[in-house]
């Protein structure tokens, strides 16, 4: 699917030239090859750390919350970064010219977005150190989201067709506007949010069957609630601020792992979801960028449109095996 990726698109390019290029070689064209290096290669890296980062967090909010409609934004990390991103954009009227300017660039928008999730993560970690019950912790979360959503309406309301016209592209989210240098901060907090997933599976296992019995066989229940907040904001908020906010894929594809292998057990899970979430995302990506055609379609619609049949048909399969 990855190098399926590379190959498709407006440009249809033979695999053998994808292989010659990824290896060192020379495509037999070098407009193919600058194609690969510079617009599908980080494109479809960026496919790849999108799915298995949202995927995992979507897993993780599921079990710590038990909540099968639970996903990686659950706790208002999207909210906040849509928030700093309104406030660039919706609000870049207000300021002096040179800072719009920056303000309005790529970098800009990235940190504003890091910004408000970030804020958002610090007051959800803030709260859940003096809430005791876990689903009061969701609540607080849909809460912040909420709010942070209101406020975003009221600049809308008050914005031009132009930036409403530029917040609503972010929103649609974009894996193909990443250079190399962001590339490598996006797979280095995906990496770190990774890692702290795996070092929670145990933890994990011993909550599917409630905190108490978790407390039972010795866990520390809240350092474990704080490094799976923790690894699931690393996730989804740098995701978000680098490719803005995918929607569908933290829900659904651990969904997809668990009614594939059915199984419970995190150890199985982990890399399954993971591995579903890099091939579900890929295959979104290759269906955006249509192939044989110059049009790319959003890849929020795309992974919504794919994945929601994808669930009510394993769900459907599932019942009738029964």
């Amino acid at each position: 699917m990855f190098f399926a990726s590379i190959s498709l698109g407006s440009v249809m390019i033979p695999l053998k030239d994808v292989f010659a290029s990824l290896t060192g070689g020379q495509a037999t064209k070098s407009t193919w090859e600058y194609i690969i290096i510079n617009y599908r290669l980080p494109k479809a890296i960026t496919a790849v750390l999108v799915g298995t980062g949202l995927s995992i967090s979507g897993l993780l909010m599921q079990t710590l919350f038990r909540n099968p409609l639970a996903g990686p934004y659950v706790l208002g990390l999207s909210s906040g970064a849509s928030l700093g991103v309104a406030f660039v954009i919706l609000g870049a009227g207000f300021l002096p010219p040179f800072l719009s300017v920056i303000a309005l660039s790529s970098y800009g928008i990235v940190l504003a977005s890091t910004l408000g999730s970030t804020l958002v993560l610090f007051l959800v970690l803030v709260v859940s150190q003096r809430l005791r019950d876990t689903m009061a912790i969701l609540i607080v979360g849909l809460m912040f989201g909420s709010f942070t959503t209101a406020i975003v309406s009221v600049l809308t309301y008050f914005s031009t067709a132009e930036q409403l016209q530029k917040f609503t592209f972010w929103s649609m989210g974009n894996l193909g506007n990443l250079s190399w240098t962001t590339i490598v901060i996006l797979t280095v907090c995906v990496g770190i949010g990774l890692l702290l997933s795996a070092k929670s599976i145990k933890p994990l296992n011993a909550l599917l069957l409630g905190e108490n019995y978790a407390k039972s066989m010795g866990l520390n229940f809240k350092q474990a609630r704080l490094i799976i907040i923790f690894a699931t904001s690393i996730l989804s908020g740098a995701i978000t601020a680098f490719a803005g906010p995918i929607a569908f894929v933290g829900l659904a594809v651990p969904h997809i792992a668990k009614l594939t292998f059915q199984t419970s057990n995190h150890t199985i899970l982990f890399w399954s979801t993971l591995f579903f979430g890099s091939i579900i995302m890929l295959f979104c990506d290759i269906v955006s960028q249509m192939p044989g055609f110059d049009v790319t379609l959003p890849i929020n619609a795309i992974t919504s449109i794919i994945g929601a049949p994808v669930v009510i048909w394993l769900l459907v399969r599932k019942r009738n095996f029964k």
